[in-house]
């Protein structure tokens, strides 16, 4: 999770402009400035990205949350009306939140809002839920918003077009853009980085090209993200064999998120040494 996690704010404080366009569905917006997320939560947790914007004279606050995977402690609704309620305290402005989940099957479940009744007080929180795999990809790439272009390979693809065609087309926008040198190589890493949550480490490593891949560093992103891929398989095979459980088979999409090297091996190890899967599961929470 942290590589994409990492990359995603990068590239939205790189081009705010893009990202409050996207989220908001409107054009008529100017983006004032990035705010520093460092925000505390009981969990010292961090939103991802607060941006100060201008709407129709009025200052407001622009709110992105990207999630790789399902969120379930703590849910995504009691995050999220955390994460409002601190922008509102902080800043004093009202407040557009989003969600946007990266992989194609997360965020299905999510009801886009926190509600509480209880003793005859009520409590609503609404947020937008922005799955990628729900936008058409060739809008964004038609629009040329180029902060969005790396995530438009985990966007729905025009219909007929076969997946690896569209991520060649992906690769093409990108590269068609007015950048040189390192920032060019660098882009196409971010969005190599980026499919790598729905294609192949082989099939993105055949389309970017050669020279791009000396420029950049993603030879060495796929060559350690083959290794991770290796770790995460193997840890799912010891939790089947140990526990002959198809619970095991559910926590698979949690292990692919984890993009930490040195925490994969921590965690192969406890599957092996674990007494139950239950015991495995409070350490995925822990992380």
């Amino acid at each position: 999770m942290a590589e994409f996690d990492t990359v995603s704010k990068d590239l939205i404080q790189t081009y705010p402009d893009d990202f409050v366009r996207f989220s908001l569905g409107q054009d008529d917006v100017e983006v004032i400035d990035v705010i520093n997320t460092e925000l505390p939560t009981v969990e010292a947790h961090h939103a991802d990205s607060f941006i100060r914007v201008r709407i129709g004279g009025e200052e407001a606050l622009v709110h992105n949350e990207f999630q790789t995977t399902d969120s379930t402690k703590p849910p995504m609704p009691h995050r999220m009306a955390g994460y409002i309620g601190l922008g509102i305290e902080h800043h004093g402005l009202p407040i557009y939140s989003n969600v946007i989940y990266l992989r194609p099957d997360a965020g299905q479940r999510d009801p886009g809002h926190y509600i509480q009744e209880r003793l005859g007080y009520r409590v609503f929180i609404q947020y937008k839920v922005i799955r990628l795999i729900e936008i058409e990809g060739q809008r964004i790439l038609n629009a040329r918003y180029s902060g969005l272009i790396p995530f438009a390979p985990l966007m729905k693809p025009p219909v007929g077009m076969a997946s690896e065609d569209w991520l060649r087309q992906c690769v093409q926008t990108a590269d068609e853009l007015p950048m040189r040198g390192s920032a060019k190589a660098n882009f196409l890493t971010d969005l190599a980085i980026l499919s790598g949550l729905v294609y192949e480490s082989q099939t993105i490593f055949n389309i970017i090209s050669e020279e791009t891949m000396y420029e950049s560093s993603i030879a060495q992103h796929f060559t350690e993200r083959g290794i991770e891929q290796g770790i995460q398989e193997s840890i799912q095979e010891v939790l089947e064999i140990r526990f002959h459980s198809q619970e095991a088979q559910s926590l698979a999409a949690r292990i692919e998120a984890i993009g930490d090297l040195q925490r994969l091996k921590q965690l192969h190890r406890e599957a092996i040494q674990v007494s139950s899967l239950e015991e495995f599961r409070d350490l995925l929470d822990a992380i």
